[in-house]
């Protein structure tokens, strides 16, 4: 069994409470790494050891866990209590999960993004469980005057096997408190799994579908009053006066006003990402009659100028050039052409990939694009906040809570335990509510007009604020030689503001000659995360391009790459690479054997792609068929390399939910503007997957291994964009450069 320790650097992961009403309470610092080198441990900030969440037993053996993270669909809310209770060894039917409120002195890295929560809390987690466990065993070892090695456990009971004694653990719980934290605690072997592994259904299931007041609209306070804000129509503008006389007689409206989201000099965090920070508030009685007081309001609006400021991301600094003017969708595409043929910064260099080209018996170039996206979350921006003199709680949707606090703290004025903040359900989050402008601005409005507010965005607020997926462009060479072998590969990828430009993945470390080189252009239209950021451009980018010289060299598209990961694997070139050649290779044969990769059937035709992003490795082939004219996908089966698969139905539900969406993503996805202004602002106008579009068949398999799990809920979605081009490629002979695909052109934004 592993051996791992609860302290390290004389500070405990782990502190027992006895319950006024009997039972045990363990905290733990569940995202703290178990088993850090020296150096590790000594750069952990102090809040590390000392941020805890809780794990509780009661008398009566019911075992509550805390979920910490925030939860948007990706149900973390069950698979991570499952980690806790397999080490714990009880009974799933015996276990309550609550959320854990946000509390940055109990709590780490209470944030969701990244695909990380799983893999950074996996660990912690289990330290947790097998704690608890050790100390049940140590208290009934004492109360029978045993050997603990005696001891062992099942289901919530603790057994001594040579007498026949057990005790549940509601029995022995209390007695179980007092039992000093273990030094370190063996955990389970994988093959003894029995909850880790298994499909477990979603602990707010039913809530979910009863419609259960789970989410931030839902949220209610008495008194509470309803807030909307008006900002620029455009990009490149700001407030310069506004006249409120008409909007101000309205029923039910109780005041308007500015505000300014952030202080001036106020050095601002990435998740303060804002591109309007002055705007106007309307609060009133109902949302319906602050919405038209809104559209009754007479704002004049001027033009910004050219500007710097200076980013602390996560403690490096960074400046950023905002520039004045409004931009549009047709002056990017030329300024990105303009870059694309210049030079760019070069983080990797093997061999002499300039001579390589030269000799190369054949050399491919393609460019290709894609344009803004908006996150288009199916609950709007919103969140409540009731600000009084010397306190601030608000409630609602948001992915970084221990971030936003300090924003919070910062533009109140207020010491971080005088604000309380609530996490709710999030309807969908993409990246999009990482960004907590709107907390800011609900908290403000609270405070301006003395009462609980709810601040609430809609859906044109939300799709013309910004924040949206970069525009990308890149373009891929590769050089064959005369035996149609790739002998040199170069990438050039740029975007507004970030280029997407990942140097050290795949092919990098599989091609003697390879040159990676990025460059940007500043924008005033703000940018932010979305799922799986620049990998969900570049994956289908890179996938389209290897298919298309595995075709001029004549090879089938699975073997083409696995040629290549065997050569990473056994000879790489480099020493940066960042993915494992033979877990790469693996998806691709499972992907292939899955399948039925070879077996064409008449009328379908069959697209590949494989990926590796936020640790996971993905291969998938779709099916798709032309039915009236229009392109139709019939089946994507699916093959992940994530480590272990806490709950197997969660992560098959992510993976579902990756491809539908990346399917509607390349297929429609667009944001354009003209003179600064989004020319998408609804869904009558900004094109999503409908139901009937979906696939009609989607297959998940998972590699079996005993590795640590990653993530999941964003490295399926990167890849299908590849799996689409090159399916759409089989079935029209036409190549697709530019998403969207249906209605193929340059919306670059």
């Amino acid at each position: 069994m592993t051996l791992i320790k609860t302290t390290y650097n004389r500070r405990s992961f782990l502190k027992t409470t006895t319950l006024a009403g009997g039972g045990m309470l363990l905290g733990f610092s569940w995202l703290a790494s178990c088993n850090p080198t020296p150096e590790e441990a000594l750069a952990m900030p102090e809040e590390w050891f000392d941020i805890n969440a809780f794990l509780k037993i009661g008398d009566n053996g019911i075992v509550t866990i805390m979920s910490p993270n925030p939860e948007f669909g990706q149900n973390v809310i069950t698979s991570m209590p499952m980690i806790v209770a397999e080490e714990l060894d009880v009974d799933w039917k015996n276990v309550v999960v609550e959320q854990a409120p946000f509390n940055s002195e109990k709590y780490t890295r209470q944030f969701t993004g990244g695909s990380q929560g799983i893999r950074r809390g996996w660990e912690g987690l289990r330290m947790a469980g097998a704690s608890a466990r050790q100390m049940l065993r140590e208290a009934a070892a004492q109360a029978w005057q045993v050997p603990v090695e005696e001891t062992s456990t099942e289901a919530g009971v603790v057994h001594h096997k040579a007498s026949g004694r057990s005790l549940g653990y509601g029995e022995i719980a209390s007695a179980a408190a007092q039992v000093p934290v273990p030094e370190e605690v063996q955990l389970k072997e994988v093959k003894d799994f029995r909850i880790v592994g298994t499909s477990r259904k979603n602990v707010r299931g039913r809530e979910i579908v009863t419609g259960k007041p789970l989410f931030g609209v839902d949220y209610r306070r008495e008194g509470m009053l309803f807030a909307m804000i008006a900002h620029p129509p455009a990009f490149g503008l700001k407030l310069k006066s506004v006249d409120d006389t008409a909007a101000r007689a309205m029923p039910g409206i109780k005041d308007i006003f500015t505000i300014k989201t952030y202080k001036e000099g106020y050095e601002k965090g990435y998740f303060d990402t804002d591109a309007f920070p002055e705007l106007v508030a309307v609060a009133g009685e109902s949302t319906w009659q602050v919405m038209n007081a809104k559209k009754a309001l007479n704002i004049e609006w001027e033009p910004i100028a050219d500007s710097t400021e200076t980013l602390n991301v996560f403690g490096n600094k960074q400046t950023v050039h905002i520039p004045a003017g409004r931009e549009n969708t047709t002056d990017h595409i030329a300024e990105m052409e303009k870059m694309a043929a210049g030079p760019g910064e070069a983080p990797r260099r093997d061999g002499d990939p300039e001579t390589a080209f030269q000799t190369a018996a054949k050399v491919i170039e393609r460019t290709y694009s894609a344009p803004f996206l908006a996150h288009n979350c199916m609950e709007p921006m919103n969140f409540f906040a009731h600000v009084t003199e010397g306190k601030a709680e608000l409630a609602g949707p948001t992915q970084a809570p221990e971030i936003m606090e300090q924003t919070l703290s910062a533009r109140l004025g207020l010491p971080l335990e005088k604000i309380e903040i609530h996490l709710t359900r999030m309807g969908g989050g993409f990246g999009r509510r990482a960004y907590g402008h709107h907390m800011v601005e609900a908290a403000l409005i609270s405070q301006k007009v003395n009462a609980p507010v709810q601040l609430f965005y809609s859906r044109e607020d939300d799709m013309t604020f910004g924040i949206y997926r970069p525009t990308y462009q890149i373009t891929y060479r590769a050089a064959l030689d005369a035996d149609n072998n790739l002998i040199a590969f170069h990438v050039k990828g740029g975007g507004i503001p970030e280029h997407s430009v990942f140097p050290d993945r795949f092919p990098a470390g599989a091609v003697d000659n390879y040159l990676a080189e990025a460059w940007k252009i500043d924008s005033n239209i703000t940018i932010g995360a979305f799922r799986a950021p620049r990998s969900n451009f570049t994956a289908g980018a890179e996938q389209s391009f290897l298919d298309e010289v595995a075709e001029i060299a004549g090879k089938d598209p699975i073997e083409f790459r696995l040629e290549l990961l065997e050569r990473a694997q056994n000879n790489p070139v480099g020493e940066n690479n960042d993915y494992d050649p033979a877990r790469y290779a693996g998806v691709l044969e499972l992907v292939r054997e899955k399948s039925g990769w070879g077996q064409e059937q008449p009328g379908v035709h069959r697209g590949l792609s494989a990926y590796f992003c936020h640790n996971t490795y993905v291969a998938q082939v779709l099916d798709l068929a032309i039915e009236n004219g229009k392109p139709v996908v019939k089946r994507v089966c699916c093959a992940i390399d994530c480590g272990i698969v806490i709950n197997p139905d969660a992560a098959t539900n992510m993976a579902e939910g990756a491809i539908v969406d990346g399917i509607g993503n390349a297929f429609y996805g667009a944001m354009s503007f003209k003179d600064g202004v989004p020319e998408k602002t609804n869904f009558d106008t900004y094109r999503l997957i409908r139901m009937n579009e979906a696939p009609k068949q989607i297959d998940v398999h998972f590699v079996q291994n005993e590795i640590a799990p990653t993530g999941m809920g964003e490295p399926p979605f990167p890849p299908v964009f590849g799996a689409l081009a090159n399916a759409l490629y089989k079935a029209t002979g036409k190549r697709h450069y530019h998403q969207p695909f249906l209605g193929e052109q340059r919306m670059l934004g």
